[in-house]
């Protein structure tokens, strides 16, 4: 058995059950597909790696063999695996990504010349209408030749998805991991969210003391991420209101806010049909004090409630769902509540969990609803208990509102 398997499906399982022809032409960043190949693995996904003859000078296929656990294809021949990977059959792949792709690429596949193994796995998904993915590489000056723009935009047309490239130091260089794998994720998820829009609202707001100081909340923000990149893969159109210190991926539209008072003015504006607020907002404002307050004495500082953005966010026809973090309390506290907070706010959805339960990655939640309301005379809630990734409670959390 392959070493591969040892990490296959180690960080989640969005890929998982996915056949990813990964196409590798002669670009310097050639060198990057090795590590994409691993993450992409560790999705769950099974990579079956192509390269062009420009490609081997530049990473040799026992590289990329040991990356992916499958031989790469070098050329075409009596085994047809162009048709079988991406012509009409039966054993079709579920996606071509071409990662990275050099400039000679992008315009033969635009201009229906497939004369090495990349373009002509190229030519017939295009013909099968299976959904393809190109990664730029080259320098800035090729980049910006009109024909080589013309053919990203004649494929574009047809369906081609664009990921990158990023402009810096007089190269268009190769999208970001999590670009890429995010674009992946998108081409080969269940589309149930598709031409909707979806709000995140991650992070801690920052309440100024004086022009120096501030009070702020415990969150890293992840949760709210990793929500995003969920209602992404399943063709949302995503936006994310991120706290101060929030790194957004660049591909994702977003909006920065700092204070409670940002989100009130923002909040009557979006559109968004889904909104999810994750993000550590402030009760309480203290009063703001011009300069920087002397430190040779002590201070008392008065708070005052602030606005619950909850409230404001909540209209007809809108799925709101807010979170709520506790600490040093029992599991049965808790349960209680997240069910006042959800009844208080008309949240059609809550999760909620102890401080203490969560981890950078990992995180214990219970999450509650109206479609997991006990249906007896009762009426009992009965709260879904979760355990593990955060990617995965998000997964969980859109299960939920898509089934509502």
């Amino acid at each position: 058995m392959h070493p591969i398997n040892d990490i296959r499906g180690s960080t989640g399982s969005t890929l998982k059950g996915k056949r990813i022809v990964l196409c590798i032409t002669g670009s310097i960043a050639a060198v990057e597909t090795i590590k994409l190949a691993r993450e992409l693995a560790r999705l769950g996904a099974d990579v079956i790696p192509v390269m062009s003859r420009a490609a081997t000078k530049i990473v040799h296929p026992d590289s990329v063999h040991f990356a992916t656990g499958n031989i790469p294809i070098l050329e075409l021949d009596g085994a047809l695996k162009h048709v079988e990977l991406c012509g009409d059959s039966p054993s079709k792949a579920d996606i071509l990504l071409i990662a990275p792709a050099t400039a000679n690429t992008i315009s033969k596949i635009a201009c229906g010349i497939d004369d090495t193994p990349v373009t002509t796995m190229a030519t017939c998904a295009l013909g099968s209408k299976m959904p393809i993915i190109i990664v730029p590489a080259m320098h800035a000056s090729m980049y910006r030749h009109m024909i080589v723009l013309e053919n990203v935009e004649k494929l574009e047309k047809l369906g081609v998805v664009f990921a990158g490239p990023r402009i810096e130091e007089k190269k268009a260089k190769m999208a970001h991991q999590d670009e890429i794998i995010a674009k992946v994720c998108r081409a080969t998820g269940p589309g149930d969210l598709k031409k909707i829009k979806v709000l995140v609202i991650a992070g801690s707001t920052r309440e100024p003391i004086d022009d120096v100081r501030f009070i702020s909340n415990v969150s890293s923000g992840r949760t709210g991420l990793m929500l995003a990149l969920e209602a992404y893969r399943r063709g949302a159109d995503v936006e994310i209101w991120a706290g101060a210190g929030l790194k957004v991926p660049d591909f994702m539209e977003s909006r920065n806010f700092t204070s409670v008072g940002d989100l009130e003015k923002m909040a009557g504006k979006t559109k968004a049909s889904i909104v999810l607020v994750p993000a550590a907002i402030s009760d309480f404002i203290p009063e703001h004090e011009a300069g920087k307050m002397s430190s040779e004495k002590s201070r008392k500082i008065e708070l005052k409630p602030a606005p619950k953005i909850l409230g404001l966010l909540n209209m007809d026809g809108r799925i709101l769902v807010g979170f709520k973090a506790e600490t040093g309390i029992t599991q049965k506290e808790l349960e209680k509540r997240a069910l006042e907070r959800l009844k208080l706010h008309g949240l059609d959805m809550i999760v909620a969990n102890l401080l203490e339960d969560v981890g950078p990655e990992n995180t214990k939640a219970i999450i509650m609803s109206e479609n997991n309301r006990s249906k007896r005379p009762s009426g009992l809630w009965m709260p879904i208990k979760f355990k593990g990734k955060k990617s995965e409670l998000a997964t969980i959390i859109f299960d939920k509102i898509t089934g509502m």
